[in-house]
């Protein structure tokens, strides 16, 4: 299978810049499904995305999304970032909102066809983050077969146009530095398969914590190249200090990267909060930062920051409501059934496979679906 299909123009997808708007989408789509066989034609008449969330986020708890036959990716088409946020190949600014994974090493059977119907469908979502930890029983036990799983959902989704965020979810060891060599592994291979493709973004770090940024810094220059090299016209997110804070949590804040930024260009910084333990200080802060900074949430709660305990809706609305206003993308904490209230769906959920509609959702399930679409 190459690696390089041609657009309606005949010049590879992942060496092209953007051409006008509509036109390319649809020809990268269909080079995409073909490489991810014929089963995904079936997900041509996909549904419709928004550009901005709402409060409510509309709509009857169990009525489907989508009404119309367009699929985020062919909305929206190729993205990059200009200035401070994140556009579609038009140019026009793009707000994505979708569900991030919980790690493969445990919940690889909460990713399955069904849970990705109702994430395109019933959902509504953009976007979904695919979270390969590196530790923990995770990629550096069996990279074969850990970049296998992360292939194999990344055609999934694509087949049900959406968006995908490739993670690389370092987090103990704290410094990404630690897994260089991996990182670069893992990013090769799976630029060597999936780099042409217009609707993926590479997360390099996760949460980097205990380290300088300066650190961190030196690190997204080492492992953007290698990204770049599969994937040379993908957006980037850049993990920052103190847990993907901006720096917040170890004393820090926007300031540190303002000052001495990556040396790359297309790419965003990363900030992650958990409404019940981050408060105004650090909303504030990305408030801040969203003016100064290219900012994509990858990863956020409606609990305390280790996904469990109450959810706080109210300070979670605002959160929402400042992302929507800057267009800020985001992707919530997690789309699983573990014990914890962070995941969505209710304990043995995905054996089951339940997946469609509220009664397999907890709490946040609901509350979170009811914004996604």
């Amino acid at each position: 299978m190459s690696h390089t299909p041609t657009t309606d123009s005949g010049a590879p997808a992942a060496h092209r810049r953007r051409t006008r708007p509509g036109t390319r989408a649809l020809a990268s789509l269909a080079a995409l499904l073909t490489a991810t066989g014929a089963a995904a034609a079936l997900w041509l008449g996909g549904g419709t995305a928004t550009a901005t969330a709402t409060a409510s986020g509309g709509g009857a708890p169990d009525e489907p999304r989508r009404s119309e036959a367009v699929t985020p990716y062919q909305q929206y088409g190729a993205l990059e970032i200009c200035g401070l946020r994140l556009c579609g190949e038009d140019g026009s600014p793009v707000q994505l909102r979708g569900m991030s994974s919980h790690g493969t090493q445990w919940f690889e059977h909460c990713l399955t066809e069904g849970s990705l119907d109702a994430l395109a469908d019933d959902w509504g979502a953009s976007l979904l983050r695919v979270s390969t930890y590196v530790q923990e029983g995770g990629y550096e036990t069996d990279p074969e077969r850990f970049t296998d799983i992360v292939s194999r959902v990344i055609d999934q989704a694509t087949a049900r146009g959406l968006y995908v965020i490739v993670d690389w979810h370092q987090l103990s060891p704290g410094d990404p530095n630690a897994n260089t060599a991996l990182a670069k592994r893992f990013f090769t291979d799976i630029t060597a398969r999936h780099g042409h493709q217009d609707n993926l973004l590479y997360e390099i770090a996760n949460e980097p914590n205990g380290v300088s940024w300066q650190s961190i810094k030196s690190y997204a220059e080492e492992v953007i190249p290698v990204v770049r090299a599969g994937a040379p016209d993908a957006v980037v997110l850049v993990g920052t200090r103190g847990w993907s804070s901006l720096g917040v949590s170890e004393g820090a804040d926007e300031n540190e990267i303002v000052a001495n930024p990556v040396n790359a260009d297309n790419i965003a910084y990363t900030f992650h909060f958990y409404a019940a333990s981050h408060r105004d200080h650090y909303l504030s802060v990305l408030d801040r930062a969203s003016d100064r900074l290219p900012i994509f949430v990858t990863e956020w709660g409606t609990q305390d920051y280790s996904g469990e305990g109450a959810n706080d809706f109210a300070m979670s609305q605002r959160y929402l409501d400042l992302m929507a206003a800057k267009g800020i993308s985001w992707a919530n904490w997690n789309f699983s059934d573990d014990w914890r209230s962070g995941a969505v769906f209710r304990e043995g959920s995905c054996a089951a496979g339940q997946f469609s509609g509220t009664a397999p959702l907890k709490e946040a399930g609901v509350w979170v679906r009811d914004r996604v679409g």
